[in-house]
């Protein structure tokens, strides 16, 4: 049976349909909606959301995400100065941005996500970045980096042994941990996720965290995988309450910045205020 956390209620507020209606307007795509994740109406309610660049259709297959593979599109011109335009109209002082693989593209896209970057932050808002892995191609994370955005963000997903399970084939858990040395290594503050409910142990999980804390990841979220539809992977387990916790004083025990730890909790969720609120 599923606990009552996975009960969502319906958008009743104004500002969730303006921010809809935005969103819709400028042709843009967001995680929010094409991830299904279930803090949409929460914060499309607050004016906030994570624009996701590139197209929206990926070209990898993570057996967990319910975002549309295959049948990659052109990219947009228009998007970089699109989003940042939505930005402006809504206020936004702090903006995520995330994207879809893109393998298909000679520099998977890096090119148009620095120019999304710098656009919006024309608008003096703050960006953080969920960038996927680039294959661990160093050129293509430092035209990323290059843009200095305040957070960069790359999920590890889930643990070790379920990750070929889990992830697409050409996504790997070492390659995620290299590509978020390598930001760390450059001074950038570092973030990544991890779901649970696929299977993983409790020993596995804190292995989790302490190989993302030797990379010197500065903030992790931890949150219950949701089955989008019944073309993604089953839920294996909804954790208690109490489990995530657990993880999240173990999180401190070993020294990150700041831990967000609960069903509902997603990257992005609260990203700015796990930005002002990360112990130093």
């Amino acid at each position: 049976m599923q606990p009552d956390y996975v009960k969502v209620k319906l958008p009743t507020e104004e500002t969730f349909f303006d921010t809809q209606n935005e969103v819709k307007s400028l042709n843009l795509h967001t995680v929010c909606e094409e991830a299904r994740c279930p803090n949409r109406s929460e914060c499309w309610t607050d004016g906030t959301a994570t624009f996701m660049v590139l197209g929206k259709n990926c070209s990898r297959a993570c057996r967990f995400c319910s975002v549309t593979h295959g049948f990659v599109q052109p990219l947009d011109p228009q998007e970089p100065s699109n989003v940042a335009a939505a930005a402006k109209e809504m206020g936004l002082k702090y903006v995520v941005i995330t994207s879809v693989d893109r393998d298909d593209l000679p520099d998977q896209g890096a090119n148009h996500f620095a120019k999304v970057i710098s656009e919006v932050k024309k608008t003096g808002a703050s960006v953080e970045v969920l960038i996927p892995d680039f294959r661990g191609d160093k050129d293509c994370l430092d035209k990323i980096l290059m843009e200095e955005p305040v957070v960069l963000a790359h999920n590890v997903e889930t643990v070790r042994r379920l990750s070929p399970t889990v992830r697409d084939h050409r996504a790997s858990y070492d390659q995620s941990l290299e590509v978020l040395r390598y930001a760390g290594s450059k001074g950038f503050v570092t973030k990544s996720s991890i779901m649970v409910g696929l299977g993983e142990t409790d020993e596995e999980v804190v292995e989790t965290m302490k190989d993302l804390k030797s990379v010197d990841v500065s903030i992790l979220t931890i949150g219950q995988y949701l089955r989008p539809s019944k073309m993604q992977l089953p839920v294996v387990e909804y954790c208690r309450l109490s489990r995530f916790e657990n993880f999240k004083e173990i999180g401190y025990e070993l020294g990150f910045q700041f831990v967000a730890s609960g069903p509902l909790v997603r990257t992005s969720y609260k990203a700015a205020e796990a930005w002002a609120m990360r112990r130093h």
